[in-house]
């Protein structure tokens, strides 16, 4: 068993508090790490850092080519360990290493991007409308950076979060969920390996109460960027603006997977499966409502469920694992919470619907559908972020919009059709930050992803998520010669 240090100012150190918090494996149930129980005292210590670095150390007067080249030099030390560290996921969060490998195999990429991102990230020179003026603008880094991570996808929200800040010149104090930190540890030594001046990224681990609210609440953070539940995201959102805090929020969902029925049935079919069983459940953009015309929704459903029954549960670092455990033990009790009322409230279940018994850790959770599904349920309008997909109807394509977009939630949305008329129309129609057009859960380093509504405010990946980091300075310079004439008018 491993017991890890917060990671400040380029070391690892003991928490000032002295207490470690166990890190249980959720496949076997048995504690394999130990992580450090953060406080106020020690997120002070990572933002003074932090702070140090951005005024005083070499990161302060680096420029931001050379940035990029460490950037570079980081996605190349990720692409060496990358076997290594999505081990320590798996080991963490209970998702299949197949995805977690195909995450930190790609993880890189955002590194590069990024890094080559950071020395175009140019002014302009303004052809304003005053002639003895010359006015231009200048980006400047926002401050130093609170990242809180979820822990679905660990080193992933890292990568969204981190590669863009430091590429803008921020520092960052990274704040992993208490579940699955260890990965998050582990990779901090590779951005010392990668010639990251000491203070500019820092890693405090512990619980949300103790270290994430006083990170939110710290004077000297200048921007929070956080991944998780709407509800938690809310909370944050007030507490930053009592000290005016730029705030990004990457939030949960009830993502509608929309099937028409001139859609390929086959690649429906597995896009709404995968949609929905992939990683669990325990995704942001899960398309945990599948909404079907009524003229192929019998025929649709047996196939999904026929599909649906031949997924494999088992111990998530095997190859041929389809659904892993579910990592938190509160998250389990949430998703047979959710299945109860959903049968209470008269949905009709007619596949899985209860836990799946016989694993070691016992946090599994049978695959799970549910028809005679109504718009107003809460099975139909809550995020249960776990394998639980509900199954509504609809007659045309007007109705298709209005129920998709009956939600609190706008992260993401899926379309099956092959009438290209309809997937311009449908991905106008429907407010979400992302819509997927007969595919699901793609992703890119290149493409902004973030949501609407109660998804979320800002975007990660893509250009626009370096902007989150940024501040626009305008300059004026005079070019006149001599006082004006009369000093009492604006000019």
């Amino acid at each position: 068993m491993k017991t890890y240090g917060h990671y400040i100012d380029g070391s690892y150190v003991d928490p000032a508090s002295g207490e470690w918090i166990d890190s249980h494996n959720p496949y076997s149930g048995e504690v394999w790490a130990r992580i450090p129980r953060g406080s106020a005292a020690d997120v002070d210590r990572a933002v003074g850092a932090a702070g140090r670095a951005m005024r005083e150390g070499p990161w302060a007067t680096m420029t931001a080519s050379a940035r990029g080249r460490l950037m570079h030099k980081l996605a190349d030390l990720i692409t060496a360990n990358a076997e290594r560290l999505a081990e320590v996921e798996v080991r963490d969060n209970g998702k299949l290493l197949a995805e977690m490998l195909g995450q930190t195999r790609y993880n890189p990429e955002w590194w590069r991007y990024f890094g080559g991102l950071a020395d175009k990230l140019e002014g302009a020179v303004v052809p304003i409308d005053k002639p003895e003026m010359f006015a231009f603008t200048k980006h400047e880094p926002v401050g130093v950076v609170g990242a809180l991570t979820a822990w679905n996808s660990p080193l992933l929200f890292v990568a969204w979060k981190c590669a863009p800040a430091l590429a803008a010149g921020c520092t960052v104090v990274v704040k992993p969920s208490e579940f699955a930190s260890c990965s998050t540890l582990e990779f901090a030594a590779l951005t010392k390996e990668a010639g990251f001046p000491d203070g500019v990224f820092n890693v405090i681990t512990g619980l949300g109460p103790e270290v994430g609210s006083a990170l939110v609440d710290h004077p000297d953070v200048a921007k929070i960027t956080f991944t998780g539940s709407d509800a938690t995201g809310a909370r944050i959102y007030a507490q930053a603006a009592k000290t005016m805090k730029r705030v990004s929020l990457e939030l949960g969902g009830k993502s509608p997977n929309i099937v028409f029925d001139d859609a390929d049935l086959d690649m429906a079919v597995a896009g709404v499966i995968s949609g929905i069983f992939a990683a669990t459940g325990q995704t942001c953009i899960a398309g945990s409502r599948v909404l079907v015309q009524n003229s192929i929704r019998e025929r649709f459903t047996e196939r999904l469920v026929e599909l649906g029954k031949t997924a494999r549960k088992g111990d998530p670092m095997l190859p041929d694992t389809n659904i892993g455990p579910v990592t938190t033990a509160p998250q389990y009790r949430k998703i047979l919470d959710y299945i109860d009322i959903a049968k209470n409230e008269g949905a009709r279940c007619i596949l899985g619907g209860g836990p799946a018994s016989g694993y070691p850790g016992g946090q599994f959770v049978e695959p799970t559908i549910f028809t005679d599904v109504k718009p107003s349920m809460r099975i139909a309008r809550e995020e249960v972020f776990g394998p639980v997909l509900s199954i509504l109807g609809f007659d045309d394509e007007a109705e298709a919009v209005r129920v998709a977009n009956d939600t609190i939630y706008g992260l993401a949305a899926g379309v099956w059709t092959q009438d290209i008329g309809r997937a311009v129309r449908m991905s106008s129609a429907l407010k979400a930050g992302t819509v997927w057009v007969n595919t699901y859960r793609a992703v890119s380093y290149m493409m902004p992803f973030g949501g609407m509504k109660h998804s979320g405010i800002g975007r990660e990946s893509g250009i626009e998520a370096v902007r989150e980091y940024l501040e626009t300075k305008s300059v004026w310079i005079s070019t006149a010669k001599g006082a004006p004439a009369n000093p009492f008018i604006m000019r």
